[in-house]
Protein backbone atom coordinates (compact mmCIF):
# COMPACT_ATOMS: atom_id res chain seq x y z
CA UNK A 1 0.00 0.00 0.00
CA UNK A 2 1.07 3.56 -0.77
CA UNK A 3 0.09 6.51 1.39
CA UNK A 4 0.58 10.25 0.99
CA UNK A 5 0.39 12.33 4.15
CA UNK A 6 0.22 16.14 4.05
CA UNK A 7 0.98 18.64 6.77
CA UNK A 8 1.40 22.39 7.18
CA UNK A 9 -1.99 23.81 6.28
CA UNK A 10 -3.68 26.46 8.35
CA UNK A 11 -5.01 30.00 8.57
CA UNK A 12 -2.88 32.90 7.37
CA UNK A 13 -3.47 36.56 6.59
CA UNK A 14 -3.13 37.93 3.06
CA UNK A 15 0.52 38.48 2.24
CA UNK A 16 1.61 35.78 4.65
CA UNK A 17 3.38 32.49 4.05
CA UNK A 18 2.84 28.80 4.64
CA UNK A 19 4.90 25.72 3.91
CA UNK A 20 3.16 22.46 3.01
CA UNK A 21 4.88 19.10 3.26
CA UNK A 22 4.00 15.67 1.92
CA UNK A 23 5.59 12.30 2.56
CA UNK A 24 4.98 9.16 0.52
CA UNK A 25 5.35 5.77 2.15
CA UNK A 26 4.61 2.13 1.45
CA UNK A 27 5.61 -0.36 -1.22
CA UNK A 28 7.22 2.21 -3.49
CA UNK A 29 9.51 1.25 -6.34
CA UNK A 30 9.79 4.60 -8.13
CA UNK A 31 8.19 8.03 -7.96
CA UNK A 32 7.93 9.78 -11.32
CA UNK A 33 6.02 12.91 -10.34
CA UNK A 34 5.09 14.58 -7.07
CA UNK A 35 3.16 17.77 -6.61
CA UNK A 36 0.22 19.71 -5.32
CA UNK A 37 -3.32 20.36 -6.47
CA UNK A 38 -5.98 22.46 -4.80
CA UNK A 39 -9.74 22.77 -4.78
CA UNK A 40 -11.53 25.96 -3.80
CA UNK A 41 -15.18 25.89 -2.69
CA UNK A 42 -17.41 25.41 -5.73
CA UNK A 43 -14.44 25.00 -8.06
CA UNK A 44 -12.74 22.15 -9.90
CA UNK A 45 -9.52 20.70 -8.57
CA UNK A 46 -6.60 22.41 -10.27
CA UNK A 47 -2.88 21.92 -10.59
CA UNK A 48 -0.73 24.13 -8.38
CA UNK A 49 2.78 22.80 -8.95
CA UNK A 50 4.54 19.55 -9.83
CA UNK A 51 8.08 18.28 -9.98
CA UNK A 52 9.43 15.23 -11.80
CA UNK A 53 12.07 12.72 -10.83
CA UNK A 54 14.31 14.41 -13.38
CA UNK A 55 14.05 17.71 -11.54
CA UNK A 56 11.79 19.68 -13.84
CA UNK A 57 9.00 21.81 -12.35
CA UNK A 58 5.65 23.12 -13.51
CA UNK A 59 3.54 25.85 -11.92
CA UNK A 60 0.08 27.21 -12.41
CA UNK A 61 0.23 30.70 -13.87
CA UNK A 62 -1.65 32.06 -10.86
CA UNK A 63 1.07 31.01 -8.41
CA UNK A 64 4.15 31.56 -10.53
CA UNK A 65 6.69 33.69 -8.69
CA UNK A 66 4.94 33.23 -5.34
CA UNK A 67 5.09 29.47 -4.74
CA UNK A 68 8.12 27.19 -4.87
CA UNK A 69 8.01 23.40 -5.05
CA UNK A 70 10.88 21.24 -3.87
CA UNK A 71 11.40 17.52 -3.40
CA UNK A 72 13.79 15.04 -1.89
CA UNK A 73 13.76 11.92 -4.04
CA UNK A 74 15.71 9.88 -1.50
CA UNK A 75 13.13 10.62 1.22
CA UNK A 76 10.04 10.53 -1.03
CA UNK A 77 8.92 13.95 0.13
CA UNK A 78 7.72 17.13 -1.55
CA UNK A 79 7.24 20.61 -0.10
CA UNK A 80 5.41 23.69 -1.28
CA UNK A 81 6.59 27.05 -0.01
CA UNK A 82 3.75 29.54 -0.44
CA UNK A 83 4.55 33.24 -0.15
CA UNK A 84 2.51 36.41 -0.73
CA UNK A 85 -0.68 34.46 -0.17
CA UNK A 86 -3.96 35.83 -1.49
CA UNK A 87 -7.55 35.09 -0.47
CA UNK A 88 -8.03 33.30 -3.81
CA UNK A 89 -5.39 30.78 -2.72
CA UNK A 90 -7.87 29.46 -0.16
CA UNK A 91 -8.83 25.83 -0.61
CA UNK A 92 -8.02 22.24 0.19
CA UNK A 93 -4.54 21.34 -0.99
CA UNK A 94 -3.90 17.76 -2.05
CA UNK A 95 -0.57 16.04 -2.41
CA UNK A 96 -0.24 14.06 -5.64
CA UNK A 97 2.21 11.41 -6.77
CA UNK A 98 2.67 9.20 -9.83
CA UNK A 99 4.20 6.05 -8.39
CA UNK A 100 5.37 2.61 -9.47
CA UNK A 101 4.72 0.20 -6.62
CA UNK A 102 5.31 -3.49 -6.01
CA UNK A 103 1.88 -4.19 -7.51
CA UNK A 104 1.26 -1.61 -10.25
CA UNK A 105 3.35 -0.26 -13.10
CA UNK A 106 2.30 3.36 -12.55
CA UNK A 107 -0.72 4.92 -10.94
CA UNK A 108 -1.89 8.14 -9.33
CA UNK A 109 -2.05 8.56 -5.56
CA UNK A 110 -3.62 11.35 -3.55
CA UNK A 111 -3.28 12.60 -0.02
CA UNK A 112 -6.26 13.30 2.22
CA UNK A 113 -5.95 17.06 1.75
CA UNK A 114 -5.01 19.92 4.04
CA UNK A 115 -6.98 23.13 4.41
CA UNK A 116 -5.36 26.45 3.57
CA UNK A 117 -7.34 29.56 4.45
CA UNK A 118 -6.13 33.04 3.54
CA UNK A 119 -8.26 35.64 5.27
CA UNK A 120 -8.00 38.83 7.28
Amino acid sequence: QVQLVESGGGLVQPGGSLRLSCAASGSISSIYVMGWYRQAPGKQRELVATTTSGGSTNYAESVLGRFTISSDNAKNTVDLQMNSLKPEDTGVYYCYADIRSNYYTRRDYWGQGTQVTVSS
